[in-house]
């Protein structure tokens, strides 16, 4: 038994706390993990009662997934905190007790409300300090699946998330016999401050499956000499490896499902025949998970709490922050496994489907891991390695002090002077972001219908960037296609051209502005960046009131990011420009360019940032403000 396969066992020996039972603890518990390491049964989401008015509490909680005692940070005693259940018009409560050392906050995903209620330190509110309690309350416009979770001091990573379920005004439209809920997360005995300090020093620390001699040998003989030999060169041209798909790994990261660990083995119970409405959330840090249930089809139902034309899969790919419902009926009298494996395939993450208690089914194996090329990160076609797109930022020169990447930790907004930058006195009207180059992006895209587009421009702040290592050329604007270690694996793989929102443009308006940004790294320094800027030393996004306006996002990255707008919708594009699908959190894989349209209709001051925890925390972050 090799040292992770070990880990994972003692793992599901040692205690856990409560998950699947976190919705019905009392307010004010903060009960030891230990004592409820038997309990991974999960009732039924409807059995939790529809409330309106709810105490919820932060603080420390000593936990133990590895088999070594660690520190976390919960909600009520529990990892994920309480499951609540609303119903859509109703308005809520919740007050929030801090009984940390520190600063905290809590950020609820995906639901519309007023920005003062948004949770956001520096920006919403100054957050809630030590000893003290702050109420939100706000009326629910929305149903569907969703989730909150910290926004101050990379908390959201010791534990502080929980799951959402806001029930329909009418009648739900997806008849269900029973209704899951599945959070998957990840969790590292490593405070996730020591893991970025980490990084910093060393980028590809737990990167631990590089290529080798053998390697080297076996590509030779597929592809030839000399092709390999160009191959290893551009990528250490670029100081980059394309075993490189997770910053942060199973080498660390125990993956949880509704805060149990593989071997604890959370359970939901079915009767034959049964519709079993299964709510996916990805509350995790830093992992896209691939999910599948073998024996199982799937039938997706709903995507970011809203519903969407049902499309039966094998399989589909959750970006962090992103949820997706689907409907399953097992038409047999045995146990299923649900199995989450990381996108790296360093580990995973499991559950199972059972007719009675303490059954199990077989664990699948890991995919083979997945190898980056450069046709997946934009530079060339798909079909091959056509290098004449291809542009690599090596030894930058130093760039003027405004573009630095930050040394130091910006998720903590209530920490930034915000208030100290004149920002009347800032020119607006192009929005900072719209340099001349983007202005002249050729948007002729929405009516091409191709998945490749032409050369794309960069703006003038990547230009001698050492906050940029890299950008794509020639990216894809395909929707279809399933992501690296996806393709061509004999499974009806999920994407988002099958994804469609079951309902009409909500606000057909043609967009009167588009802004481009581009999504900038450098894996070296491990810093993030929107057009290579750093959070603290950007312009807030300016919108009016009522505009309908596009984004283009275009990821100059060797990742995968999921960007978050906080308080408004953002409305996906398809190939022609027409509206597809409403999401809250856009997944964009390197290589590609993601188009969407935004109504600007709340005002305030709002987040806008990747939803990798680290790459928020070092710079990929906005400000967006609705006046």
């Amino acid at each position: 038994m090799d040292r992770f396969s070990r880990r994972r066992f003692v793992a599901g020996l040692a205690g856990v706390p409560a998950l699947g039972l976190a919705g019905q603890l009392p307010a004010a518990s903060m009960i030891h993990n230990r004592h409820y390491a038997k309990l991974n049964i999960q009732t039924d989401v409807r059995q939790q009662p529809v409330g309106s008015d709810y105490a919820l509490s932060v603080g420390a909680l000593p936990v133990n997934y590895t088999g070594r005692p660690a520190n976390a940070v919960a909600i009520n005693g529990g990892i994920p905190g309480p499951l609540l259940r609303w119903r859509q018009g109703q308005t809520v409560t919740l007050r929030v007790a801090n009984r940390l050392g520190v600063d905290t906050s809590i950020h609820w995903h995906g639901i519309l409300l007023p920005s003062n209620m948004d949770g956001v330190p520096g920006l919403s509110f100054h957050g809630i300090r030590p000893g003290e309690a702050f109420a939100y309350k706000f009326t629910l416009k929305q149903a569907g699946t969703y989730w909150y979770h910290a926004h101050s001091s990379l908390q959201e990573a010791k534990g502080v998330y929980g799951a959402i379920v806001i029930e329909p005004d009418q009648p739900d439209p997806v008849a269900a016999d029973r209704d899951y809920v599945l959070l998957l997360s990840d969790w590292s005995d490593e405070d996730p401050h020591a893991i970025v300090r980490k990084l910093k020093i060393q980028p590809d620390y737990y990167n631990r499956h590089k290529r080798t001699v053998g390697d080297f040998i076996r590509d030779a003989r597929r592809d030839g000499l000399g092709a390999t030999l160009n191959d290893r060169g551009m990528w250490g041209r670029m100081r980059m490896s394309p075993t490189d798909l997770a910053d942060v790994n199973g080498l660390t990261y125990t993956f949880l499902v509704n805060g149990t660990t593989p071997a604890g083995n959370w359970t939901g119970l079915f009767k034959r025949g049964e519709r079993v409405r299964l709510r996916f959330i990805n509350g995790s840090a830093m992992t896209y998970f691939d999910v599948r249930i073998p024996g199982l089809e799937m039938t997706v139902v709903a995507a970011d709490g809203q519903p969407v034309h049902p499309v039966s899969i094998d399989e589909f790919r959750i970006g962090v922050a992103e949820t997706l419902d689907v409907v399953v009926t097992p038409m047999e009298d045995q146990p299923y496994t649900v199995f989450a494996q990381a996108m790296d395939r360093s580990g995973y993450a499991r559950a199972t489907l059972a007719p009675r208690i303490g059954l199990e089914a077989p664990v699948p194996a890991l995919d083979p891991r997945p190898i980056l090329t450069m046709a997946d990160m934009g530079h060339g076609d798909h079909a091959g390695h056509d290098m004449s797109g291809h542009a690599m930022k090596m030894d930058a020169p130093e760039a003027p002090r405004s573009t630095q990447p930050a040394a130091a930790s910006t998720h903590d907004h209530g920490a930034m002077n915000h208030g100290g930058m004149d920002h009347a006195a800032m020119d607006h009207a192009a929005m900072g972001h719209a340099t001349p180059g983007h202005a002249a992006m050729d948007h002729s895209m929405h009516g091409a219908g191709g998945s490749t587009a032409a050369m794309v421009s960069h703006p003038a702040s990547e230009t001698g960037n050492p906050a940029v290592d890299m950008q794509t050329m020639t990216p894809s604007r395909a929707l279809d296609d399933p992501g690296i270690g996806l393709r061509g694996n004999g499974r009806r793989v999920l994407t988002y051209a099958n994804l469609k929102s079951a309902f009409d443009d909500p606000d057909p308006r043609e967009p009167s502005r588009t802004v481009e940004l581009h999504l900038t790294g450098n894996m070296e320094r491990y810093v993030w960046g929107f057009d290579g800027i750093r959070f603290s030393e950007a312009e807030p996004i300016r919108l009016n009131h009522g505009e309908r306006m596009r984004i283009v996002l275009v990821n100059d990255t060797m990742m995968e990011h999921p960007i978050h707008l906080h308080g408004l919708w953002s409305d996906l594009e398809d190939q022609s420009g027409a509206f597809h699908l409403r999401k809250h959190t856009i997944s964009v894989p390197p290589g590609h360019v993601r188009s969407y349209r935004v109504s600007a209709d709340a005002i305030g001051r709002w987040a806008y940032h990747c939803h990798m925890l680290l790459h928020m925390e070092l710079g990929m972050f906005r400000e967006v403000r609705v006046e």
